[in-house]
């Protein structure tokens, strides 16, 4: 089995990037050689362009084939059996880079279909998702607010829902500046790694 790990921050020295490699290490541990293996889309380094633009607007009304980098992206989402997200909280949601790569990614064609009859086809059935939010407010903010269910709505239902891919688990890692909670955090990575490709009821 095989997970893509897309995390979306700038600082490859953050907590965001330090839980992504956890999660790696619990799927495939370096000094356990085991059956699954992780690739880590970088989206800051590799210097993905999230910008949605003529050519994927092309690429949605079906008039042209995708733009080099979202193929590539769809090769990587091809092996993949499980996608987790590894990002920190943006007003709420996902970073601009994260929520570019979902717009120009998931695409028409790839991720789903809508027919002319107005039937939609969910295509990504077999991929199984995973997301991690690491914000700096409290459990008490986001559910105050009801930014929780408003995250939850837009993310799980709204996205991948549309598409078919299931949401195995979904975690907001909060109040990531204390460093207590950032270190339980990391743990929190680490074990949702080695349980990734657990039996998936």
């Amino acid at each position: 089995m095989h997970a893509l790990i897309v995390v979306a921050h700038p600082d490859r020295a953050s907590l965001t990037h330090a839980v992504a490699a956890q999660v790696g290490q619990g799927i495939a541990p370096p000094d356990q050689p085991g059956p699954h293996t992780t690739e880590i889309a970088d989206l800051a380094a590799e210097g993905f362009d999230p910008r949605f633009t003529a050519a994927d607007l092309a690429l949605h009304l079906k008039q042209e084939p995708p733009p080099p980098d979202v193929a590539a992206e769809h090769a990587r989402l091809d092996k993949a059996d499980a996608l987790v997200l590894v990002y920190p909280v943006y007003w709420w949601s996902f970073p601009a880079l994260l929520k570019g790569w979902i717009d120009r990614v998931l695409t028409q064609g790839y991720a789903y279909e809508e027919g002319a009859d107005g039937q939609l086809t969910k295509k990504l059935g077999h991929l199984q998702v995973h997301l991690l939010g690491l914000g700096g407010a409290d459990g008490g903010t986001y559910e105050r607010r009801g930014y929780a269910d408003a995250m939850k709505t837009q993310i799980e239902h709204g996205i991948f829902g549309y598409c078919g891919a299931r949401v195995g688990s979904s975690r907001l890692l909060l109040q990531s500046h204390d460093r207590e909670l950032a270190a339980a955090h990391l743990d929190a990575a680490r074990e949702l790694g080695s349980g990734l490709f657990a039996p998936f009821p």
